[in-house]
């Protein structure tokens, strides 16, 4: 059903218990992934032999030796040999929610993924009869639940993420660009932050020479934010998604004002081929009063959607601008 992905870190440190406990969790989903560690970082190979998962070397990297999204993705969906793919960051740990939310997905092209839940947790996984309960207890009502910037899953079929830009791994803005490219693609693009508990296990930054002003500020952030397109790129966050995946199923938003102005936007910059229409739609919804006046047949726009656009909630939108 899916191939789960992953490129350690070094396991020394705070790493070797915290992706440890990541990869046994994964090892207790059911039904049970196909499990992939890449990279030739320190224990990974180990690591994955003692898991009995499978391990693949040899991946590229940049100048600063930090290996690329490109590589990673190409050589996963070289490997592995189910129709979906999972790729996870390798400090987080997933629950069963993962793999029955996925189950419930009607979609043949998509791309699902979800906010995650910080928590300060450095003890090991005791995998018992109710371990993943109490873990989810914990999650919940001690840990944090970050904002739509903050994704470590991405779930998606078979040759959907091909001709990647290089993107250095562990740094900024690569996850801006999987949302971008699904709304580039056209694809539903789900949020599962009600139905996943993907749980982070909080760490420090001392991977990096310069801890986290390297990671966040370095110059491998800097070209990643070439790479994506600019500042304006970076607002490709989770509530641009089409629809919300919950326990009880699939349900599109709630419609707003700032919703519609934030999909203008964006949808401008992911589809350019539509910019024009994208672009005149999102000037008429900020002009308020003045909509009514437009001759939306002169600018070809459906009466229905000029409609629907005087009907929204009046609210002040958020300019990205």
């Amino acid at each position: 059903m899916l191939t789960l992905f992953a490129i350690p870190k070094a396991f020394r440190g705070e790493f070797d218990q915290i992706q440890r406990n990541a990869i046994t969790s994964w090892t207790l989903l059911e039904p049970k992934p196909e499990i992939i560690l890449l990279g030739d970082d320190e224990g990974t190979a180990e690591v994955a032999k003692e898991f009995g998962v499978k391990h693949v070397s040899g991946i590229e990297r940049n100048e600063y030796g930090t290996p690329l999204l490109s590589s990673i993705f190409e050589i996963a969906q070289r490997v592995g040999v189910e129709p979906l793919f999972a790729y996870v960051n390798a400090d987080i740990i997933l629950l069963n929610d993962f793999m029955t939310t996925i189950q419930q997905i009607p979609f043949q092209q998509f791309m699902m993924t979800g906010q995650r839940w910080n928590l300060d947790f450095n003890e090991a996984i005791a995998p018992n009869t109710s371990w993943a309960e109490e873990l989810r207890d914990r999650a919940l009502t001690l840990g944090r639940l970050e904002g739509p910037q903050a994704m470590d899953y991405f779930v998606f079929p078979r040759d959907t993420y091909t001709s990647i830009p290089p993107f250095a791994i562990g740094r900024l803005c690569w996850d801006n660009w999987m949302l971008y490219r699904a709304l580039n693609l056209n694809i539903p693009l789900i949020d599962a932050t009600e139905a996943i508990v993907a749980i982070h296990q909080n760490h420090d930054y001392n991977h990096h020479p310069d801890g986290k002003k390297g990671v966040f500020l370095g110059e491998e952030a800097k070209n990643n934010l070439k790479l994506l397109g600019g500042e304006h790129y970076t607002y490709f966050m989770l509530d641009l998604a089409d629809c919300q995946i919950t326990p009880q199923g699939l349900r599109k938003p709630l419609l707003s004002w700032q919703r519609l102005d934030r999909r203008l936007d964006m949808l401008s910059l992911a589809r350019p081929k539509l910019r024009l229409l994208y672009k005149t739609l999102l000037s008429l919804l900020r002009s308020g009063d003045q909509l009514s006046t437009v001759p939306s047949k002169l600018l070809r726009i459906p009466v229905r959607i000029v409609s629907r656009l005087k009907g929204l909630r009046r609210s002040k939108p958020s300019s990205y601008e």
